[in-house]
């Protein structure tokens, strides 16, 4: 069977796995969604978000794009983070990236890649950022994956300058960032070790908008 055609089957295939465990499955997955996670990760087709976490349907809040970037000027990504913290109060708000990452190798060795190119500046300001500690790396596989991992950080980091979320972070103390790094060669999580409220208290006089809710 042609392989377009095999999707509608497999999904044929789910809906009665579903149907099996709980014939009232779609009923209630219909009625609302209430995830307490959002997940920022990469289009990379090799890391669904909601498997590599072991959740169910209706439980995370899911946005990707090639390397996991949130870009201030981004109206799609800037829409899902105020969606989730104004609308469905998440609580958690995770960037995830993953080792072995192609939007990061381009970052390494720019070449010219057309539309491609606007967008993975925001990777190579992130170079930038950290070339003193990446360019003193001597094996090229470390310095791939901490360029991974450093990309991560200042993602959250750009998450926590939108308005939407420092207004909800000062009035309930979420959502909480966490920084995450998927690695494909044995499917398992990574939390950074970074502070982000102490990070963020760095670069406070810079980034903080002094938003009240009145």
């Amino acid at each position: 069977m042609d392989s377009y055609l095999q999707i509608f089957e497999n999904n044929k295939a789910w809906v009665q796995s579903k149907l099996a465990q709980d014939e009232h499955f779609f009923e209630k997955l219909a009625r609302d969604q209430k995830p307490h996670f959002l997940y920022i990760g990469c289009s990379d087709s090799r890391v669904p978000a909601n498997v590599i976490m072991g959740l169910d349907e209706g439980e995370v809040f899911v946005h990707r794009n090639i390397a996991n970037l949130v870009v201030g000027t981004d109206n799609n990504i800037n829409a899902v983070i105020q969606y989730a913290v104004e609308y469905l109060d998440i609580q958690h708000i995770i960037v995830c990236g993953h080792y072995g990452c192609g939007g990061v190798k381009a970052a390494l060795h720019p070449t010219d890649m057309g539309q491609l190119n606007s967008w993975l500046q925001t990777l190579r300001d992130v170079y930038r950022i950290h070339q003193h500690e990446l360019d003193e790396m001597d094996d090229p596989r470390l310095k791939f994956d901490r360029l991974v991992e450093l990309n991560v950080i200042e993602q959250c980091v750009n998450i926590v300058k939108i308005d939407h979320v420092q207004r909800r972070w000062y009035k309930t103390g979420f959502p909480q960032i966490h920084a995450w790094v998927y690695d494909l060669h044995n499917g398992l999580l990574k939390e950074l070790d970074v502070n982000l409220g102490a990070y963020f208290s760095s670069i406070r006089s810079i980034y903080d908008l002094n938003i009240s809710d009145d």
